[in-house]
């Protein structure tokens, strides 16, 4: 079976994963001459910074997600086809889909990554990832339904295992989330659930033995202190053992008693079959070149998460698993295709690091944009704008805005609904 598309005399170029890699690839080739396929699993692109904002009621899944087809309405030579892909066969030089078979004269990869749980089986079972906005409504709706069942359970026991939340990794997703519940905690639960005020406790994780550990010690110790005058209780050189029967069990001996552990601990690419053996690197992601070829593969690339570029002396562990890297590579990666179709020379990949920023909470966060190293609101208002930048839409942008002034002056917003 062939996923019936037109075939015509134009390169097919054709990229698996439409997320923010994948995205700027194909717009960056518009008018280049080439017929670009688009394959997901999703009809949608999603900003997958703000799904915390999801999970804690403070933003719709249409605020940060947007129509494939309509992104790409207009664009000559374009497809989209919604499937999942099985597997690559370079012989053939084609895809398995869960809607046939597509052929590629030049093949992406961009298809990110997954919640790492690290051969955990009982967190896996039992935790809340927060990778995709479908993870997001998820946790959104168990945060709520826990709150519900502690303003009606009598036994004190049971109560605080409802509104004990846990929050595993020390990253900046584990830092934004933490701080969205201790925001919640503050300015929602006192009006909502007022017999919960005092009792919802938020616990931040973290093995390493200090937050944000991509970051400077400055910016660390600044987002700690902040999230512990949020109330936040903070647990650096933690490490999670084990998570059944609702309790949270630490190499250390410790036990937290809870039945929300919101797990953002580790990223593991995602995997396809027909990658050969020598091509697959630390926690699956696909060995590159400089120019983000996938070793052992004729006219196969991959970009972002998915990606693990060799040789490059300044990132020998691999480039960092974050946004502004994919979307680096996808246009270097749209450049060099269009350069191989006209015999020139392509350039290798080349990582500009624009800066890192976490949001903690309300007028709180931390940034490192060059040599300088800052937080509070000047880093807040920063992160507001870059990130109301990079969403799609006008109408996206529009109604985010409009929550985040909302949320910002009285937190009287109706997100609250539990959706199934």
């Amino acid at each position: 079976m062939k996923a019936n598309i037109k075939i015509n005399d134009l390169k097919r170029v054709v990229i698996v994963g439409c997320g923010l890699g994948g995205l700027k690839l194909a717009t960056s080739l518009r008018n280049s001459g080439f017929q670009v396929v688009i394959v997901d699993k999703n009809n949608y692109s999603q900003f997958p910074p703000l799904i915390y904002q999801v999970a804690s009621a403070g933003l719709e899944p249409s605020n940060i997600s947007f129509p494939v087809r309509r992104i790409f309405q207009g664009y000559k030579n374009y497809f989209f086809r919604m499937a999942e892909v099985t597997a690559v066969d370079t012989k053939e030089k084609a895809i398995a889909t869960s809607v046939g078979t597509i052929h590629y004269d030049y093949l992406v990869l961009a298809e990110g990554g997954t919640t790492n749980f690290f051969g955990n089986k009982n967190v896996e079972a039992n935790a809340f990832p927060m990778k995709t906005v479908k993870d997001g409504m998820r946790l959104r709706n168990h945060i709520l339904e826990e709150l519900e069942r502690a303003e009606t359970e009598e036994d004190p026991e049971k109560r605080q295992k409802y509104v004990n939340f846990v929050i595993v990794g020390g990253g900046p997703s584990g830092v934004e989330i933490a701080g969205a519940l201790a925001d919640m905690k503050k300015n929602v639960v006192p009006r909502d659930y007022p017999d919960l005020a005092d009792k919802m406790h938020i616990y931040l994780v973290n093995a390493a033995d200090r937050l944000l550990g991509a970051m400077d010690e400055k910016s660390s110790a600044t987002a700690e202190k902040d999230l512990k005058n949020m109330g936040v209780h903070i647990r650096n050189g933690w490490m999670v053992k084990d998570y059944k029967d609702n309790v949270v069990y630490m190499a250390n001996g410790e036990t937290i008693n809870s039945s929300s552990v919101i797990w953002v601990s580790g990223i593991k690419a995602n995997t396809i079959d027909g990658i050969p053996k020598e091509a697959v690197g630390h926690a699956g992601r696909l060995l590159c070149d400089r120019y983000n070829r996938v070793k052992g593969m004729e006219d196969v690339f991959a970009i972002g998460d998915q990606s693990l570029i060799e040789g490059d002396p300044d990132w020998k562990l691999g480039h960092p698993q974050l946004a502004q890297v994919a979307m680096q590579q996808a246009a270097n990666v749209a450049r060099n295709i269009r350069k191989m179709q006209n015999g020139e020379e392509i350039r290798p990949f080349v990582y500009k690091n624009l800066g890192t920023m976490a949001t903690i909470g309300r007028k709180c966060a931390v940034a490192e944009i060059g040599n300088a190293k800052f937080g509070g609101l000047f880093a807040w208002l920063l992160w507001l704008v870059v990130h109301l930048r990079s969403i799609l839409g006008i109408k996206n942008k529009f109604f985010v805005l409009l929550n985040w002034m909302w949320n910002y002056f009285n937190y009287r917003q109706s997100l609250r609904l539990i959706l199934k």
